[in-house]
């Protein structure tokens, strides 16, 4: 019988890899892969047993979405074990193929990837973010801060880093729900055109920039960033959590456009995450998979070098580079977390299916980030002006004014 088989299965691996993990079979059968189970994971049906076959994170995490595994249990524990059960077949690094990206990222494929997965109903989106709602990598400046301090620390490091002026115009690429563009006018009296494909992030965002009452120095767009029309039209230019949605073929030319809209000696800020592998292949044990198939469909991770490689071609001098990766390790867990608390009202607004989603991806990517599968930088460019003394930089010689 197949329950049989199953058993054996869970069995052997526990003889290989003890885990504090239950599992219950659909036929009745349980099987305990170690002392004291944290986690409980039930078969529903035959058909959850194709999982294991040759376990993934994206086939596990399929078994779950598609409610064919249900589990009990602390989600990091539920996360740490399933990266276990992945490995014990696969002792590689957990490579994937090169992403079949050639046919993707055309305009009518992004904006339908980018309204898939934001567009499911901001009250969905308030439950887990910051007051602010920002949906990006938060800034911790000493580890201990609760999440809406250190998001509010992320959108002023932006600025300064940006050296944003009064009077000065910001394009903001991906704009969200407008916190940056909020921030950046109310507190560094910049001139911002925000840019999104989301319909829900564009009425919302204008309507915050009404609440405050900044509708004079701040606007809105639902546009594509493809379509901003002009030439070094902006003073500085912020891309913050968008770059993953541009595509690897697409890199060159969304960097040629923000050289395009920059003005010359001005300062752009891309913000984004990248893979760690140096040929741009996905990489997790098929964790990429999972979140292209389900949460960023089209999403495409180029390694740092690639985008700085890019960036250059396209005429920017890369002026600082900085790694975030355990600031977004820890934002995703206070995510998860906040996620977790909310599971009931969350299941409400978005049906079991989708609910069961956003809990593998936010601890899914938690864990990736925590263990160095994926990474995500902020690049900080210059578009240089020549001068009589060379090639002109607005930037100071050190990086105090980021920090004082």
């Amino acid at each position: 019988m197949i329950e049989n088989q199953v058993v054996r299965y869970f069995k052997g691996l526990a003889a290989r890899h003890p885990l504090a993990l239950r599992v219950q079979l659909w036929g009745g059968a349980c099987a305990d892969l170690g002392p004291n189970p944290e986690v409980t994971l039930r078969l529903n049906n035959p058909r959850a047993a194709r999982h294991f076959l040759r376990p993934t994170l994206a086939g596990l995490g399929e078994g779950f979405v598609e409610g064919e595994i249900d589990i009990e249990g602390p989600i990091r524990s539920v996360v740490s074990i399933a990266e276990a059960i992945s490995r014990d077949v696969d002792q590689t690094s957990g490579k994937g193929a090169l992403p079949a990206w050639i046919a993707r990222h055309t305009r009518q494929t992004d904006r339908s990837a980018i309204e898939y997965h934001y567009d499911v109903s901001n009250e969905f989106y308030r439950l887990w973010l910051d007051p602010q709602m920002v949906y990006s990598c938060a800034y911790f400046r000493d580890g201990d801060e609760a999440l809406a301090i250190a998001q509010t620390n992320k959108l002023e490091h932006v600025c300064r880093k940006l050296m944003l002026a009064p009077g000065e115009r910001l394009l903001d690429i991906g704009c969200g729900w407008g916190a940056l563009a909020i921030h950046a006018a109310r507190h560094h009296g910049a001139q911002v055109v925000g840019v999104t494909l989301s319909t829900n992030q564009y009425e919302m965002a204008r309507e915050r920039v009404r609440e405050e009452g900044l509708e004079a120095q701040v606007e809105i767009r639902l546009q594509d960033y493809r379509d901003v029309a002009g030439e070094n039209s902006f003073d500085k230019i912020s891309s913050i959590g968008m770059f993953e949605h541009v595509g690897l073929k697409n890199l060159r030319e969304y960097f040629d456009l923000i050289v395009r809209l920059l003005k010359p000696g001005g300062v752009t800020l891309n913000h984004g995450i990248t893979s760690t592998d140096p040929d741009s292949r996905s990489v997790g044990l098929g964790a990429g998979e999972f979140i292209d198939r389900y949460v960023f469909p089209d999403g495409e991770l180029p390694h740092v070098s690639l985008a700085i490689s890019h960036m250059s071609s396209a005429g920017l001098e890369l002026t600082d580079a900085e790694s975030l990766r355990r600031h977004y390790a820890r934002t995703l867990w206070l995510w998860s977390d906040a996620f977790e608390a909310r599971l009931a009202r969350a299941r409400e607004l978005a049906g079991e299916r989708r609910a069961r989603i956003w809990r593998v991806y936010l601890a899914g990517c938690a864990h990736a980030f925590a263990h160095g599968w994926i990474n995500i930088y902020q690049l900080q460019a210059v578009k240089p002006r020549a001068d009589r003394d060379g090639a002109f930089s607005p930037l100071p010689l050190s990086r105090d004014y980021i920090y004082r």
